[in-house]
């Protein structure tokens, strides 16, 4: 499945993406397996984040999410949030900021009433053409924040289904890594690639 090229300006809004990603809005059915954890998930107002965070809300998890300052997906993952009778705590912020880092762990003791599960799942990425075009500024910001970036034109091409994942479809695996029946697994890989093998 090819995507068309496309960029948007940072942070990027999930509904003006196409395809528009699947999260599990309409489609995710939690069984109580978070039921009383507390959450923070970066990055959670789109994407990965945002399936994690309406999976968590459905298992029974409050959650905080961190994000960038794309209000309007961070609100829309909120509505899913509390829609399921979980609490949504919105941070807004970069956390390339070490300082910002630390409000958000502080907002999630003061408002959830600590931190069960941490999702360190935000991201940056620019489409460029060569590394020619990164500026120092924009590489030493993709490396502070997540350690590099890729094209997603060609995403899910080279794995046996044909295509790329949808967001809903990773977030079991959260959920699962999050809750006590992962309690025996650590340094776990699991290897969420549409049939691709990894050695």
């Amino acid at each position: 499945m090819n995507f068309a090229a496309q960029q948007q300006t940072v942070p990027g809004v999930q509904s003006e993406m196409n395809p528009v990603p699947d999260c599990g809005e309409n489609s995710y059915r939690g069984t109580g397996r978070l039921t009383g954890k507390k959450a923070i998930i970066t990055g959670g107002d789109s994407g990965i984040g945002r399936a994690v965070a309406i999976a968590f809300a459905r298992e029974g998890a409050d959650v905080l999410i961190s994000y960038l300052n794309e209000d309007e997906d961070a609100r829309d993952v909120a509505r899913h949030v509390e829609g399921a009778g979980r609490t949504c705590v919105l941070v807004p912020g970069d956390l390339s900021d070490p300082e910002h880092c630390r409000a958000v762990v502080d907002r999630a003791v003061q408002e959830l009433g600590g931190v069960d599960i941490l999702v360190n799942n935000a991201a940056y990425q620019m489409l460029r053409k060569s590394l020619d075009e990164i500026s120092d500024e924009e590489w030493d910001y993709t490396f502070r924040l997540n350690i590099g970036a890729y094209s997603v034109e060609s995403f899910g091409d080279n794995v046996p289904l044909g295509r790329a994942g949808q967001p809903v479809e990773l977030a079991p695996i959260y959920v699962l890594l999050a809750s006590d029946d992962a309690s025996y697994i650590s340094g776990a890989r699991v290897a969420v690639t549409g049939g691709r093998p990894i050695l």
